[in-house]
C-alpha cells in the first residue's frame, strides 16, 4: 500500500477537488496539516483584489459612468433648449428695439399731447380709426399714383407725358413721405390713448423700416447724374417699398381689429 503523506495529501487537495479528503487515510500529526509560508499571504490577497477588478467589472464601472455623463448632457441640453429657442424666435423685434430711443421716452414726450386728445372727448372710433383712414388716403392716392408717374417716366414714348411725370412723381412721393412720418405721430397718440404698447407690434416695425427705406429713396435721385444704372435701383427699390407699406396697412388693420 502506498503511503501518502501529509506533503502530498496537500498537493492532491489543491490540484483536484474532485478528490476528497475523506479517500486517504490521515495520520493524526503536526506534519498532515497544510502550512503555507507567511511570505505566501500578501501574494495570496493582491490576487484576490486583481480578481475583484477584473476586466468585467470594469468595462461595467465605464459604462455606467459614460450613461450618466450622456444623460447630464441630455438634460442640460433640453434645460437649454427653450432658451435658445426663445432667443432665435424674438431675434428680429430685439434689434430694432435696440435702435429705437425707447418706448418710455416716448410715451412721456407724448404724454402731453395724449391727455390733450383725451380732453376733447372725441368719439372712440374717431381717435381709434383716424390714423388709419388718413394713412390709407396717403398710401394709395399719393404713392399708388406717384409710382405709377414713375412707371410713365421709363416707359412711355410721349414727351409731354413723359416730361409732366418727371415733374409730379418726386412731389407725390415727397408728400408720401412727409405725411407717414408726421402720421406714425398718429398711431403713437392712438395707442397711447388705449394703454397700448407702441414699439412692440409687427405694424410698428414695418413703419421704421418703410421710413428708412424711403429716406434711402429719397436720395438716390440726386446721384443718377454719376451712375445712371442707380435708375433701375431707384425703380427696383421704390416698387419694394410701396409692397412693404401695403403689408403695413394689412397689420395696422390686424392691429386695430386686436382691440
Amino acid at each position: 500500500m502506498a503511503m501518502v503523506t501529509a506533503s502530498a495529501h496537500c498537493s492532491l487537495k489543491l490540484s483536484s477537488p474532485l478528490l476528497r479528503t475523506s479517500a486517504f487515510p490521515t495520520i493524526p500529526t503536526a506534519s498532515s496539516k497544510c502550512f503555507f509560508p507567511s511570505s505566501l499571504a500578501p501574494a495570496l490577497s493582491a490576487t484576490r483584489r486583481r480578481a475583484l477588478l477584473s476586466p468585467c467589472v470594469i468595462k461595467s464601472k465605464i459604462s455606467q459612468d459614460v450613461d450618466c455623463v450622456e444623460e447630464a448632457e441630455q438634460l442640460q441640453i433640453q434645460v437649454e433648449k427653450p432658451s435658445e429657442t426663445l432667443l432665435y424666435s424674438n431675434l428680429l423685434p430685439l434689434l430694432f428695439l435696440a435702435a429705437l430711443p425707447g418706448a418710455g421716452a416716448v410715451t412721456s414726450l407724448f404724454e402731453p399731447f395724449v391727455e390733450l386728445v383725451k380732453s376733447f372727448s372725441l368719439p372712440g372710433w374717431l381717435v381709434h380709426w383716424g390714423h388709419p383712414g388718413n394713412m390709407a388716403v396717403v398710401l394709395f392716392a399719393m404713392g399708388g399714383y406717384g409710382s405709377y408717374l414713375g412707371y410713365r417716366i421709363r416707359y412711355s414714348d410721349d414727351v409731354e407725358e413723359k416730361a409732366k411725370a418727371k415733374d409730379l412723381h418726386p412731389k407725390l412721393l415727397a408728400g408720401m413721405f412727409f405725411f407717414f412720418a408726421a402720421g406714425a405721430t398718429g398711431g403713437v397718440t392712438a395707442l397711447l390713448t388705449s394703454d397700448k404698447p407702441i414699439f412692440e407690434s409687427s405694424h410698428a416695425i414695418t413703419g421704421f423700416i418703410g421710413l428708412g427705406l424711403l429716406t434711402i429713396q429719397t436720395i438716390l435721385p440726386s446721384l443718377f447724374e454719376g451712375n445712371p444704372n442707380l435708375r433701375n435701383v431707384h425703380g427696383v427699390l421704390g416698387t419694394g417699398i410701396m409692397t412693404l407699406f401695403v403689408v403695413h396697412a394689412a397689420l395696422g388693420l390686424q392691429l386695430g381689429l386686436s382691440f
